[in-house]
């Protein structure tokens, strides 16, 4: 079996956040309130502080979905990638990537955001496998409830775990990089824990751990 490395995508492979960015680009296209904009800081901020609402956070993000049609959300889609998403690509995220896939190792990308917003940011990176928190569409249409658990902390986990078990992976071979301790249910888990840009409490971790630490930034 070759090896597996597993990615987080936030703050990790790009140097930005692609739901925060969501947020942002859909106020300036004038598809949300200002407002909605405040509400997602809230949010963002919650993250980063350990508190966040997983729940509600996701309502909040599926009602620009539900409110729109996909043919017009695809087209914003499309644009958010170009303006957003392609300036904030690591390109030594993408070299490692590169690289290990070069090497016929397996890569997967393991992301709380939505596989709406994250699906062509993968693609970008030329990485098949896209774990990540899947918002249900019925007749091109999102219907608003979220398919089995967020992909968010233990949530993670256990996503990763069965599409390591459905694929004849073993975890405790594999090689998991991420910026945010909000992780620490699958860096614990992985042979090698790697942490990229890290948030603070996620650094002292490893710190305490020994764990790697680098930089794509």
């Amino acid at each position: 079996m070759n090896e597996l490395l597993i990615f987080d995508l936030d703050n990790t492979l790009l140097a930005g956040d692609s739901d925060r960015n969501w947020g942002i680009f859909l106020a300036e296209q004038k598809v949300v309130e200002s407002s909605y904009l405040d509400e997602s800081e809230k949010f963002y901020n919650n993250y980063y502080d350990g508190s966040l609402d997983i729940d509600g956070f996701l309502s909040f993000c599926l009602k620009p979905l539900i409110e729109n049609d996909m043919e017009y959300l695809l087209k914003l889609r499309q644009q958010f990638i170009e303006d957003k998403i392609k300036p904030i690509i690591t390109q030594p995220g993408k070299e490692i990537i590169n690289h290990a896939i070069e090497n016929g190792k397996t890569v997967v990308i393991a992301t709380a955001t939505n596989d709406f917003v994250t699906r062509p940011i993968a693609d970008l990176f030329n990485v098949q496998t896209l774990i990540a928190t899947e918002f249900e569409i019925i007749n091109q249409q999102f219907t608003g409830k979220v398919i089995d658990a967020p992909c968010f902390r233990e949530g993670k986990l256990n996503k990763v775990k069965k599409w390591v078990d459905d694929n004849n992976f073993d975890l405790l071979k594999a090689s998991f990089y991420s910026d945010s301790f909000n992780d620490l249910p699958l860096l614990e888990k992985v042979k090698t824990p790697v942490i990229v840009d890290g948030d603070d409490k996620l650094v002292e971790i490893g710190k305490n751990r020994d764990w790697d630490c680098v930089s794509f930034r």
